[in-house]
């Protein structure tokens, strides 16, 4: 019987596949969604050689794909050719398969950072043990894999967050990620002997797997297809321009999560105030040099259209600055493994931070016929509930600008006000005054690279870790891009512009975020063996010494 039933999904896989039309129809929604609406589009061609709108080589993958997950594999690789975080295709499957453990990049070596406790009674490797290969597949040679489907910004953080995916398959976003056995041959090199060990150990599966698109004839003759559903309500289209969060299915320890990863490394003078699971801030003070540091982790900046928490978590925030000012000579602000979230909460924060006034992030929309609709109904809502005259009249002319740039060839605004009517942000009455240094990292992600730029170009402290991520662009939420297919992606619909300019090599002298990140004033990475096996004291004494230099 188990035979029969292979032999029959063996056969449908052959035979009830995706028409090649079918195949061309939705792989050229896919183009025309970020043809439409991708605002990166010429900072991709020119900055780095990539021009989504040159599908000729694309579509003749797709003529010669010969199954469903080829075309899909096409379609993925496509959009992962943009190197934007934001951007990704989503297969419509919810099949994962894991093993035991994780890896991540430590001195560049591929380190088990984490075993479950069951794992940890079977087998004998430990944390800080390298992991050498899995299914005779080197850890670089799946780091290549991974890298066609899946990116982030820089190089870096794209196979930092793609080592997840070597014990963690999504096929969500990985197409073949079903194509495994029941067991993984796992070969490790023991930290303490050197030697190499080979394991075989089962993957946990779960989800609904796909191999096969639900075959449907191709309609005879074409026809044009009227647009379903209405149009989304303006004040909620305009709050989707608010929205920088890395995209849910992105993997890594520790991000978003209150607790900060090198938190088993404070003194025993530490004294936390905030880090229950009901907080939305980690905080409290140390003692060193004779100096008293405060330190607050800020794990994520919300969902732009989730609950309304932004007033019960500002209040919270206010409290803690309040007490810090009073009772600190410096403090560490903590936005590593931040995945982004409300673009203007973020400057919220900073008006608590930066005790004098500073630009706010500035956006460049890619303009679409939504967003003239949303600011026009805002300008009627606006009037309507009495807002005052200046406001209005601002959002006029906000419109205006997308008018005359909906009218350019894939038009793109000038730089307006990511969040307001004007750029210019005024510190709050309980605002921090002391001397400041942030913490950031490769997955600094998003909304949080928007505050880290605003920190470093208000000139309020020292930036201190890894260069960010490059995210640098508001997200919509994940569209259908075939009706055959019925896959979704999600696109980069503006560009974030900070106050100062960044000049490098690697990319030409640009404001924009994206790609660039924002570069630390200084220079310490978190991701070394010594962190890993030390639980981050290397870091924490680094970043200690290096608030106390500027207190004094």
């Amino acid at each position: 019987m188990k035979l029969l039933t292979t032999l029959l999904l063996l056969a449908g896989s052959v035979h009830a596949q995706l028409l090649p039309d079918q195949k061309l129809i939705d792989f050229q929604q896919l183009a025309a969604l970020f043809a439409k609406q991708y605002a990166p589009y010429e900072w991709k061609r020119d900055a780095l050689g990539i021009d989504l709108l040159h599908i000729g080589p694309w579509l003749e993958r797709v003529r010669t794909s010969k199954d469903d997950l080829e075309f899909y594999e096409v379609c993925a690789q496509y959009v992962a050719s943009l190197n934007d975080v934001h951007s990704q295709f989503f297969l419509p499957s919810d099949f994962y398969a894991q093993l035991g453990f994780e890896v991540d990049l430590y001195d560049g070596k591929p380190l088990i950072e984490f075993i479950d406790a069951a794992t940890a009674r079977s087998f004998s490797f430990r944390t800080g043990d390298e992991l050498v290969s899995l299914d005779g597949k080197t850890v670089a040679d799946w780091l290549k894999e991974f890298r066609k489907y899946t990116v982030f910004g820089n190089s870096r953080s794209t196979d930092r967050s793609n080592a997840s995916l070597i014990t963690l398959r999504l096929q969500a976003i990985y197409p073949r990620a079903a194509q495994i056995g029941d067991d993984a041959t796992v070969v490790v090199r023991r930290k303490s002997t050197g030697e190499l060990e080979t394991y075989k150990m089962a993957w946990e599966k779960g989800g609904l797997p796909i191999s096969i698109v639900g075959p449907v004839p191709s309609p005879k003759l074409s026809s044009a297809r009227e647009a379903a559903g209405a149009e989304p309500s303006d004040l909620q289209a305009i709050s989707g321009l608010r929205n920088l969060r890395l995209p849910a299915q992105k993997n890594l320890r520790g991000i978003g999560e209150v607790t900060p990863i090198f938190q088993p490394s404070f003194p025993a003078s530490f004294v936390r105030r905030l880090g229950r699971t009901t907080d939305f801030f980690y905080s409290g003070t140390f003692e060193s040099s004779g100096k008293r540091i405060g330190f607050i982790r800020v794990p994520d900046f919300l969902a732009y259209n989730g609950p309304d928490a932004a007033p019960f978590a500002l209040r919270q925030f206010e409290t803690e600055i309040s007490f810090l000012e009073a009772n600190t000579d410096g403090l560490v602000v903590d936005v590593m493994r931040n995945p982004g979230g409300d673009g203007c909460f973020a400057e919220d924060l900073l008006r608590r931070l930066i005790p004098y006034r500073f630009r706010g992030l500035g956006q460049e929309i890619r303009v679409t016929r939504s967003w003239i609709l949303a600011f026009s109904q805002a300008i009627e809502e606006a009037k309507f509930f009495g807002i005052d005259q200046g406001t209005i009249s601002r959002l006029e002319l906000l419109l205006a600008e997308l008018q005359k740039a909906y009218q350019q060839n894939r038009g793109r605004t000038d730089s307006i006000p990511h969040c307001g009517i004007a750029f210019e942000r005024d510190p709050v009455a309980v605002v921090y005054t002391k001397p400041v240094l942030l913490l950031s990292d490769e997955f600094t992600v998003s909304a949080a690279e928007g505050f880290a730029a605003i920190f470093q170009d208000s000139k309020r402290g020292q930036v201190f870790g890894w260069r960010t991520a490059g995210a640098g662009g508001s997200v919509g939420g994940a569209v259908t891009t075939g009706f055959y297919s019925e896959a979704r992606a999600s696109v980069t619909e503006t560009l974030l512009v900070r106050a100062g300019q960044v000049i490098g090599s690697e990319y030409p002298t640009t404001s924009y975020i994206e790609n660039v990140g924002v570069r630390p004033d200084v220079a310490v990475d978190y991701m070394t063996e010594a962190n890993l096996t030390n639980r981050g004291k290397a870091f924490f004494d680094a970043f200690t010494a290096a608030v106390v230099g500027l207190i004094k």
